[in-house]
């Protein structure tokens, strides 16, 4: 038992501090998993919304806490009860997903490694099962070191925890793992192989044949039936080819320019998702640097999912020189973690990024 409460410790220890430091190099990426989490198509409390950024770096900082306590051996009882008490809740979450489609990506390790709601179910009961482990041998769980020692250690992670998870929120994430990160291109992206698989369906149709429902099941093609037509329920047998990039655009209500902007060799896109909620500090700074990137040969747009007059109103209300273009607001939240952030590209080559509170050090 002794072995394999060592063997347990370490996986689980080493495990929640990766999944847990993920995380917390993008929190508010968490927090936006969180809010998909407390939807009404989801978990319907929608009341915990707002307070999803809050939760969610409680939860990550907790999260790698608890993987250093239990690796130094810091108040065993406390650790090994409050891993059990997130596993059982994280399984849940995985289960509830995957059982019932909601959610295509649990968030476990952020961007840097995708999951599907099963898969990620299944890592939660193989590690439920080290975490009994742990709960039954729990006396084997010896600290590593002395009393003064462990209280540093515990104390000084969790501080430094939150110091990171601040730090990553007033700036940007120290590691991007997105399809957006400096280097990467845009249009690139896009692009979905020829040889790439295709997604598969089944299709089940639904007709009422002499007063009688009933179903025929097909792979897309509409079945030759002798009945009136009821409805069609669809199934995703696979997914098929996810491409890096997708839901980006750049238009207005009359036309398509992504092509045209993502072939420009000096762009600067100004991004705020929502126009409403945008950190007024930033803002502020908006003026004197678009108007710095102009006078310096960029070509300077806003991206927003915000209404066609509601950009119209906050380009007139701020004097501002550039115009606004509508994009999908989960894609400009991908883009980059702030509002407003600043990303410049050549060619549609992500070429530098920052948030509003570095704006000063984009290179012009």
């Amino acid at each position: 038992m002794k072995y394999l409460v060592s063997i347990s410790r370490i996986l689980v220890g080493v495990l929640f501090i990766i999944s847990g430091f993920i995380k917390l190099n993008d929190p508010l990426g968490f927090s936006y998993k969180l809010q998909e989490y407390f939807s009404v198509d989801v978990l319907n409390i929608p009341f915990l919304e707002p307070y999803a950024l809050i939760i969610s770096i409680l939860v990550v900082v907790f999260e790698v806490v608890l993987g250093i306590f239990l690796l130094i051996g810091y108040k065993p009882k406390f650790t090994v009860w409050s891993l059990l008490g997130m596993i059982v809740f994280f399984t849940f979450l995985t289960f509830y997903s995957a059982y019932f489609d909601k959610v295509k990506d649990c968030g476990c390790f952020g961007d840097a490694l995708k999951l599907t709601p099963w898969e990620s179910f299944t890592k939660d009961v193989i590690l439920l099962v080290f975490i009994l482990i742990l709960f039954k041998g729990v006396k084997h769980i010896n600290p590593i070191m002395n009393k003064l020692g462990l209280t540093v250690v515990a104390l000084g992670s969790f501080i430094a925890s939150l110091g990171f998870a601040y730090y990553v929120l007033m700036h940007l994430p120290a590691i991007d793992f997105r399809a957006y990160k400096v280097g990467a291109n845009i249009q690139e992206g896009m692009i979905i192989p020829d040889d790439a698989p295709k997604p598969v369906q089944e299709f089940t149709w639904t007709f009422n044949v002499n007063g009688e429902e009933k179903e025929y099941v097909t792979n897309g093609s509409y079945p030759t039936v002798d009945g009136e037509y009821v409805g069609v329920e669809t199934k995703v047998i696979e997914e098929g080819y996810d491409p890096p990039v997708k839901d980006f655009s750049i238009e207005t209500d009359d036309a398509d320019y992504t092509e045209a902007f993502l072939n420009e060799e000096n762009l600067i896109m100004i991004i705020m998702y929502n126009l409403a909620t945008a950190e007024p500090e930033g803002v502020a700074k908006l003026k004197a640097f678009s108007d710095k990137a102009i006078d310096a040969g960029y070509v300077v747009i806003g991206l927003s999912a915000s209404g066609t007059e509601e950009k119209q109103a906050f380009k007139a209300e701020h004097n501002l020189s550039f115009d606004f273009y509508l994009c999908d607001e989960k894609a400009l939240k991908t883009v980059v973690r702030a509002s407003p952030g600043i990303v410049k590209l050549n060619k549609g080559t992500v070429v530098q990024k920052a948030h509003w509170n570095d704006i000063d050090d984009i290179d012009l």
